[in-house]
C-alpha cells in the first residue's frame, strides 16, 4: 500500500478528500487527458490515479505538485497540500492541534512518557511501536507524522504560546527505544528547555509527595480566556471544559510545579542522566 491508503475515519476528513479528488478529476478532464495519459505525465500508474480519484487513496504532496504543473493549475491544486495533510491525521490529533493553535499557554505533566510536543521522531516511533495490538506499518507512519506535525507550534513564530512542562524523572530513565534513542531524546529536551518561551521541570523520584501520581494531563489556556484540560487513558481520552474540573487540574498542576525541581536544577539532572545513558 506504500502509505497511500486513506483510512479516513471521520466525516470531516472524508469531506475534505471528496472535494480534493473531485477537483483533481475535473482538472484532468478539462485538459482532455485520460487517467492513463495523466498518470504517465506525472509519473504514476493509471491504477493509482484511478484510486485517488475514487477516494480510495490519499494523494501525497509530490502527487499534487506534479498534477498542478501538468494540468497548468497555477498553484490551485498545490494549495490543497495543507488540507490533504491534515486529513491524513487521526481526528483526535487534528482536534488537539486546533486547541493548541488557540492556546496562549500550554501546561503539561507526564509520568509515563515524554510529552508528544517534545518527542524526537525515533522516540515517537518507539512509543507507538510498543502499542498492543500493534499498528500496521502504514498506521505507525501516520501516527508518527501526525505527532511531529503538532510540534510546529514550538517553532519561531512570534505568536507562539508559553509552555510549561513537568516530567516525572521516570520518563527520563525509561529506556524506550533503547539507549541511543533515549540519548537523542534527552538531548532534544535540553535543546527545547533553553527556548525562551519554555519552562521544563523534572519531578524527582525521591520526592515523598507527588500530586501527579493519578496520571498525566494537560491544561491549555486559550485566547478567549477559557481553560481546557486534556487527559488520556487506555482506549479513551477526555476533554475537561467544566470550570470546576479545570480549576482542580490547575490547582494540582501548581502543586506539582512546586514539588518539582527548578528549571535550572532540572537541566542539570537531565544532563546527568544523559551522561549515564
Amino acid at each position: 500500500m506504500n502509505g497511500w491508503e486513506a483510512g479516513l475515519d471521520d466525516e470531516e476528513a472524508g469531506a475534505v478528500m471528496r472535494t480534493v479528488t473531485r477537483q483533481l478529476k475535473l482538472w484532468r478532464e478539462s485538459v482532455g487527458l485520460t487517467q492513463a495519459e495523466f498518470g504517465t505525465a506525472i509519473g504514476y500508474g493509471e491504477e493509482l490515479v484511478s484510486s485517488v480519484e475514487r477516494g480510495r487513496r490519499i494523494p501525497r504532496p509530490e502527487y499534487l505538485a506534479a498534477a498542478d504543473e501538468v494540468l497548468g493549475a497555477g498553484g490551485k491544486i498545490a494549495a490543497m497540500k495543507g488540507d490533504v495533510a491534515e486529513a491524513r491525521y487521526p481526528k483526535k490529533v487534528r482536534d488537539v492541534k486546533r486547541l493548541e493553535a488557540e492556546a496562549v499557554e500550554i501546561c503539561s505533566y507526564n509520568n509515563s512518557v515524554i510529552d508528544g510536543l517534545l518527542q524526537t521522531k525515533e522516540y515517537a516511533r518507539a512509543v507507538f511501536s510498543s502499542r498492543r495490538p500493534p499498528f500496521t506499518e502504514e498506521e505507525l507512519e501516520q501516527q508518527v507524522t501526525a505527532r511531529l506535525a503538532r510540534q510546529e507550534i514550538l517553532g519561531t513564530a512570534t505568536a507562539r504560546p508559553l509552555f510549561s512542562f513537568v516530567l516525572c524523572e521516570a520518563t527520563l530513565r525509561r529506556l524506550i527505544g533503547g539507549k541511543m534513542v533515549m540519548r537523542g531524546q534527552l538531548e532534544r529536551l535540553l535543546e527545547v528547555a533553553r527556548l525562551r518561551n519554555v519552562d521544563l521541570q523534572v519531578l524527582p523520584l525521591n520526592r515523598e509527595e507527588n500530586s501527579g501520581i493519578d496520571g498525566s494531563f494537560r491544561l491549555l489556556n486559550l485566547k478567549d480566556g477559557a481553560t481546557v484540560g486534556l487527559s488520556e487513558a487506555p482506549l479513551t481520552s477526555r476533554v475537561f471544559c467544566n470550570p470546576k474540573e479545570t480549576t482542580v487540574l490547575d490547582m494540582r498542576y501548581g502543586i506539582i510545579r512546586a514539588q518539582a525541581l527548578t528549571p535550572q536544577e532540572s537541566l542539570a539532572l537531565i544532563e546527568k542522566i544523559r551522561g549515564e545513558t
